[in-house]
């Protein structure tokens, strides 16, 4: 298939080109999902470090997506997406080999996590360079006009990895401690390598680059709402798993799951309203939705319910990611698209670099209840910006 596509290309037409894309994701983001519910206990149980530590070391991955995240844009419409992929495992390999160090020098928890937050760090650099390469490659294979379904079809691959993950990484910490999540992370990333082989390439786009402070101006109102409604999503990976510990609910990873699988589900069924709709629009009803499942995850007494939240939080941060990215790309230029996605998915990696340590921090004041509580009010602001941007819309339209 070419790159510039028949106009009648159709939802299944470019969910088939974008099937060896999505397997890559699929994998490589395997290893994130496997560490989201054990990290946390790990550091907390294993290495007796306190829940601020857990905010920094979760956080860590995605400061330092946030350092590359701009950069790794850049580099794909430069050097191509493929590139920029393999670039993204290989320096997942090289995480992986410091969880292993970290663990090395279990005894000296001070120095252990210091060696798994540079693990984390680079970990949020190969994240950067496979998903915001990955979303370039899909924008160049597809359609201007199916934007919103790329950026939901990738997204729902990534997703998915951390639904099979969680339980996964559950699994293999129970029998075998995180060594199994160290050599897991490191391996996993090689099998990423060679499905990655055989995919063609695309053309790169001639160069027509505008500065980064441009794409910046374009993407930074939809980046904020994407921040906002983020939040909640670090609160899920950071610190759902040590609630239910503390409440006594199990399994672990099916609040993970949960999420995940109500992620995947609204993406199917849902996926292609921010392109007939408009991305705003369906940005601004699933913020509330993801608001009020929050908000259900701290008031609950039962997991029932908890779990009931996460379902909500999952299907409603869902479509917040493609509505707004939608909002991101129409915005700048084709040869401009994968920076356009570097840089607006930098401002999820802003929220929750700057955020999950300091919602650590307030559940280390506080309860951990109190965490999904802040997240809901948060995420109300991403509603207000999509309602901004609905007004916007519709008074230049």
């Amino acid at each position: 298939m070419s790159n510039v596509q028949s106009s009648t290309q159709t939802t299944y037409g470019v969910v088939a080109t974008l099937l060896p894309i999505m397997a890559v994701v699929l994998i490589a983001f395997s290893i994130i999902g496997l560490a989201l519910p054990v990290l946390p206990l790990h550091v907390h149980h294993d290495l007796g470090l306190g829940t601020f530590i857990v905010g920094i070391v979760t956080g860590s991955q995605f400061a330092a997506s946030l350092i590359s995240r701009v950069w790794a844009g850049r580099y794909a419409d430069a050097h191509g997406a493929k590139r920029a992929v393999t670039i993204g495992l290989v320096t997942a390999v090289a995480s992986g080999m410091l969880y292993l160090l970290s663990l090395y020098l279990y005894n000296s928890p001070r120095f252990s996590v210091s060696v798994l937050i540079m693990g984390r760090a680079l970990l949020g650099a190969a994240e950067s360079f496979i998903i915001t390469g990955a979303l370039g490659w899909g924008l160049a294979l597809v359609e201007h006009r199916h934007a919103g379904k790329v950026i939901a079809w990738v997204g729902m691959a990534m997703f998915a990895a951390f639904a099979l993950g969680a339980p996964a990484g559950t699994l293999l910490f129970d029998r075998f401690g995180f060594i199994s999540i160290a050599v897991a992370t490191t391996v996993t990333p090689l099998i990423a390598l060679l499905v990655i082989v055989p995919i063609r390439a695309v053309n790169i786009q001639p160069k027509n680059h505008q500065r980064v402070s441009q794409v910046i101006g374009a993407v930074w109102i939809p980046g904020m709402g994407l921040a906002f409604s983020s939040i909640g999503f670090g609160a899920i990976t950071a610190f759902i798993a040590l609630l239910f510990t503390e409440k006594g609910w199990t399994p672990l990873w099916l609040a993970f799951t949960a999420f995940a699988a109500a992620f995947i589900l609204a993406r199917i069924f849902f996926g292609h309203l921010p392109d007939k709709l408009g991305g705003a629009k369906v940005a601004l009803v699933f913020a509330l939705i993801e608001s009020a499942g929050l908000a259900l995850i701290w008031w609950a007494p039962v997991v029932e319910l908890a779990l009931t939240g996460a379902l909500l939080t999952g299907a409603g941060y869902s479509l917040v990611f493609p509505g707004l990215g939608v909002e991101a790309v129409r915005r700048v230029s084709a040869q401009n698209r994968a920076l356009a996605m570097g840089t607006y998915t930098a401002f999820l990696d802003l929220a929750l670099g700057v955020t999950t340590p300091v919602l650590g921090l307030i559940a280390s004041w506080n309860s951990l209840g109190s965490v999904f509580l802040i997240s809901a009010v948060l995420a109300l602001g991403s509603a207000v910006i999509c309602a901004q941007l609905v007004r916007r819309s519709a008074v230049t339209s």
